[in-house]
């Protein structure tokens, strides 16, 4: 690991996402960052998914405070922290080891994801086939309906399963205390 660096630099460098980490030694970590940075970009213009763009400024921050949280860290810390690339996809998403509930999720994102940019390609030959004061409520009412009723069922779902799981639990110290 390199050893400490200018906190003028750092600060210049933390400004870009991903750069402050690789300024101060932790290239992969720094990397991973920058890469995630600009692949939201690149998919919110390519794709036109411009809801995407809101990751962005949560990204930005977590960079910059992350470098700042390192250069403040003791000799120590700093010297015992160990580059690695910033969001652990393999513990996040272990794709060998995924159960039928993660295939589910993961499932019903990618589902989503393309539905929006199927949406987002042929809303406007959607203005030759539907009448111009409907055009307004079938491009942009529906979408924002569904995403409305998507996120009611999604909270459900997480209810539903917090339910189940406490009530398994119930009944296993129920099963303990016979």
């Amino acid at each position: 690991m390199t050893r400490k660096k200018s906190g003028f630099l750092t600060f210049c460098f933390s400004l870009i996402p991903g750069a402050g980490e690789m300024y101060m030694g932790f290239m992969k970590q720094g990397l991973s960052i920058m890469a995630a940075f600009w692949l939201l970009i690149f998919l919110a213009a390519f794709l036109n998914l411009g809801p995407v763009l809101f990751v962005l400024p949560i990204l930005w921050c977590y960079s910059f405070f992350n470098v700042h949280n390192i250069r403040g860290m003791s000799d120590e810390e700093f010297y015992a922290l160990e580059d690695d690339y910033a969001f652990h996809v393999g513990k996040l998403l272990p794709l060998d080891k995924m159960g039928h509930r993660q295939n589910t999720i993961l499932a019903a994102v990618l589902i989503i994801l393309g539905i929006m940019v199927l949406w987002n390609n042929m809303v406007d030959y959607l203005e030759w086939l539907i009448p111009r004061p409907l055009y307004w409520a079938v491009t942009q009412g529906i979408p924002q309906v569904l995403v409305g009723l998507g996120l009611i069922g999604a909270g459900m779902y997480l209810i539903r399963g917090k339910k189940r799981e406490l009530d398994e639990e119930d009944d296993r110290q129920e099963g303990m205390l016979k």
